[in-house]
């Protein structure tokens, strides 16, 4: 079982001191960060580890523990301030992001920071591994999920559909995909740079069991994930979100995929993000 079982309203506080850890981590970075992209995915990550996974920091290595995979790798800035504040890691190894001799590189590493379950930042890679896990515990009898999060922009790497070709016909019921839908990828625009809509209906034609939320809706969120069925599909979650979402001169602006707050913005950034 989950540790923290949040309510939602605990879970929104939750979200909003992870969000105010994003700017600072990024900010604080030598080497840059993905703000646009971790903002993005902060209800989805905060509401899977302070609500529905079963995993705990003294549970890392349990074999009957929930797995989550952090596919869209570029975006751990949000996942590593998520792990701190779930007890994983000491908050303070936040200042050290990026930095020299780090235990939190620019993309998940699991030798180096606990919680990591896989290392990823090569696009395409985490489902293909997580439709394996989810196979072995099938295969084991163990009741454990499967959950991962992946871009909208990740979608256009054929290995994700490969993958879900076989998810489908494995019957994994145990494995939650969930889009992080922000319809931008570096540039631009997704629909322009490589449309994947009807994306809804691409996943059921792959076997799917598909629902979509409101990404950045905690209550959504949440109502979501619990809503979820195990009944011989796969779950797919569109998580229809906004990048950089939570602060104003951030949000739906492409030029912050690989951009962080510098001087007079990280004071903005951080007065947007106050407690309310």
């Amino acid at each position: 079982m989950n540790p923290y079982s949040y309510d939602v309203q605990a879970l929104e506080r939750k979200a909003r001191a992870i969000r105010r850890h994003i700017v600072r981590l990024n900010a604080n970075s030598p080497a840059g960060g993905h703000t646009g992209a971790d903002l993005s995915q902060v209800e989805l990550i905060t509401a899977l580890y302070f609500r529905i996974l079963n995993v705990a920091p003294d549970r890392i290595a349990d074999d009957q523990r929930d797995i989550y995979i952090q596919s869209k790798g570029h975006a751990v800035g949000c996942y590593y301030c998520v792990l701190a504040e779930a007890g994983f890691f000491p908050v303070d190894w936040l200042e050290t992001y990026q930095h020299a001799n780090s235990h939190l590189p620019g993309h998940p590493v699991r030798q180096k920071t606990p919680g990591i379950e896989l290392n990823t930042g090569a696009l395409g890679h985490g489902l293909p591994v997580a439709v394996g896990l989810a196979l072995a515990a099938k295969k084991s009898n163990s009741a454990r999920r499967i959950f991962l999060i992946t871009g909208d922009g990740e979608l256009t790497e054929g290995s994700n559909w490969e993958a879900a070709l076989a998810a489908a016909h494995y019957g994994l019921d145990n494995l939650v995909i969930i889009n992080d839908k922000n319809n931008l990828q570096l540039a631009g625009p997704t629909h322009e740079i490589m449309n994947t809509d009807p994306l809804a209906d691409k996943w059921k034609a792959f076997g799917m069991r598909v629902t979509e939320c409101r990404g950045n809706d905690m209550a959504s969120v949440v109502a979501t994930l619990e809503g979820l069925k195990q009944e011989g599909k796969p779950n797919v979650i569109i998580a229809n979100t906004t990048k950089g979402a939570g602060i104003s001169f951030i949000q739906g602006r492409p030029e912050w995929h690989h951009r962080v707050p510098k001087g007079e913005e990280i004071a903005l950034a951080l007065e947007e993000l106050k407690d309310e």
